[in-house]
């Protein structure tokens, strides 16, 4: 080999054990940039979960009185709801008894006139068989004297 050949591999030698000599060195500064980087991390992660956790809460709190207010609105619309239905319930029910009242009454008349018709009949049938049985029993009789009336 000729002597520049081993001058100049002698240098690139030394240039790669300067370089690695160097290495340690920046490993080191490697090893604190990544450590520095990790504590960053840490922390910036812990902000993102109490900010995260502080979200989440506001959420929640926001939800439940969403769902409260909703909770409210559906319980009073089903209250008008069911006071309308009532109060219709009742008004049919009140109708159709009047009018069901109407009907018992309109034929517990009739059937009230009936009767009274068919007593007053069989009253004057009473009253007719009364008569000639009187008759009868005045023809069988000797005539009575009838007493005299006074003057006053």
């Amino acid at each position: 080999m000729s002597p520049q050949n081993i001058e100049r591999r002698v240098e690139r030698l030394e240039q790669r054990v300067t370089i690695l000599e160097q290495l340690p060195a920046h490993v080191e500064a490697l090893a604190v940039q990544i450590s520095q980087l990790r504590d960053e991390i840490r922390v910036e992660f812990s902000a993102a979960r109490n900010e995260i956790g502080v979200g989440n809460e506001r959420v929640i709190g926001t939800l439940h009185e969403e769902i409260r207010d909703g909770d409210e609105r559906v319980i009073g619309t089903l209250h008008e709801e069911i006071r309308a239905g009532d109060e219709r319930v009742i008004a049919t029910l009140r109708e159709e008894t009047r009018a069901g009242d109407e009907r018992v009454i309109a034929t517990l008349r009739e059937e009230i006139r009936a009767g009274d018709q068919s007593v007053m009949t069989q009253a004057r049938v009473l009253y007719e068989d009364l008569k000639a049985s009187l008759i009868l029993i005045q023809e069988g009789l000797p005539p009575r004297k009838r007493p005299r009336q006074r003057n006053r």
